[in-house]
């Protein structure tokens, strides 16, 4: 099968996921949602964080683009709530917004965003990202490994982690983070891989991204899972 069959057929198969647009300018939800819908998706619309709320749970998105300056309830609370909620499939979320600045980024991948878009953006750039985000839910692997006597095992299908008998709720940036150290126990992976890997070249992040990352991780999975080499990255512990 030719490169540019295969494309296609993969274009195709993107078709038909939910993308719920969430901003407080009629016009750009308008123009998001005229460019989107003839790329085949299905699109919703809310234009605060509390009505985003209420549809994320009627039709479980696949993805939310969400912006992050908005009335009644702002981008990072909205995701916050969202990435709590045990009863969904948890959505890709990106950010929507103008704000460049570093701290922003930081709040947002903190509260569970799994990438950042910046305003304004081409429809063909905006498309062209879509499918890049919505790729991340074709994959599916199973690795399981262990960390001294625990047994963990890490769904890509249904993006869980379990711990023995325990299951984790994860955003996506960190448990792709997780798959990716835990996909080779032992290999110290540096932080240009870890931003290559995980995060790609289309964004632009900082390394006090993989930083915050980290800490979650350890927050959730406890401190002996994912040790630090200082000066070159991380690695998943074996023993």
């Amino acid at each position: 099968m030719s490169d540019s069959l295969f494309n296609k057929s993969n274009m195709q198969n993107l078709k038909g996921h939910t993308i719920l647009l969430v901003d407080d300018e009629p016009d750009i939800l308008e123009f998001l949602s005229y460019n989107i819908r003839k790329e085949g998706y299905k699109v919703f619309t809310a234009s605060n964080g509390e009505e985003a709320v209420r549809l994320t749970q009627q039709i479980n998105p696949s993805l939310i683009l969400l912006d992050v300056m908005m009335p009644k309830m702002d981008g990072i609370e909205t995701c916050q709530i969202i990435r709590k909620d045990l009863n969904l499939t948890q959505p890709i979320i990106a950010f929507l917004t103008s704000r460049a600045e570093d701290y922003a980024q930081i709040a947002g991948f903190e509260a569970g965003a799994d990438d950042y878009i910046t305003k304004p953006i081409r429809p063909r750039l905006l498309l062209s990202k879509i499918e890049s985000l919505l790729r991340r839910l074709e994959k599916s692997t199973v690795i399981q490994t262990s960390s001294g006597e625990k047994l963990i095992k890490i769904d890509r299908e249904t993006y869980t982690v379990k711990i023995e008998n325990t299951q984790l709720l994860l955003p996506k940036k960190e448990f792709e983070l997780l798959e990716l150290l835990a996909s080779r126990p032992g290999k110290v992976f540096n932080r240009e891989q870890i931003l290559a890997i995980v995060w790609g070249n289309e964004t632009i992040v900082g390394e006090r991204t993989i930083d915050v990352h980290i800490r979650k991780l350890r927050e959730k999975l406890g401190d002996d899972y994912i040790r630090t080499i200082k000066g070159v990255g991380y690695t998943f512990n074996e023993k």
